[in-house]
């Protein structure tokens, strides 16, 4: 049964006959899960008042583990942002109580951001109902399959990450 990517390759076989469009059949296929996914995510985390950025911080805090404090510099690396992006963040995140900007016990003059109780647990319970929200998805395939398609996607993106790689 032909689904979307592979009209799209139909259509550029008959147009351009001598362009393999293998890739297409991949990272096209990722790139249309992202963005048919994405609206779902989005919506998991509007539920608890946050955009995707914002539990990216959240979660990136949480996942450090305790005491769930990172410097801004880690997190925005972390998050492959800009330091512009993430302050902005951060104000939406402190004025909703979720994180505190704290002097760094390491080094007076810097601060770290902390993870506040609230943001804990609400962080958490994001997550809990986003990886419910994803399993859905995923549910149709048998763990076999599951195993090797992230096999293949981690092997994928190790080598696009790597140094060159992605160039």
């Amino acid at each position: 049964m032909a689904d979307h990517i592979d009209r799209l390759r139909a259509q550029w076989a008959r147009e351009l006959p001598d362009l393999d469009t293998e890739p297409m059949a991949i990272l096209g296929r990722a790139r249309r899960l992202t963005l048919l996914a994405g609206g779902s995510i989005e919506k998991i985390f509007a539920g608890y008042g946050l955009d995707r950025g914002e539990f990216d911080v959240i979660s990136t805090l949480r996942r450090a583990g305790p005491p769930y404090r990172l410097t801004p510099t880690d997190l925005y690396s972390t998050l492959m942002i800009s330091s512009g992006g993430l302050t902005h963040r951060l104000g939406r995140l402190e004025t909703a109580g979720l994180i505190a900007r704290e002097k760094s016990a390491r080094d007076g003059r810097s601060l770290e951001v902390v993870l506040t109780p609230a943001g804990r647990a609400l962080a958490e319970e994001a997550f809990r109902a986003d990886m419910a929200n994803e399993a859905r998805y995923l549910a149709h395939l048998a763990p076999a399959e599951r195993e090797t398609l992230a096999g293949l996607l981690r092997k994928l993106l190790e080598e696009i990450e790597a140094p060159g790689g992605g160039a």
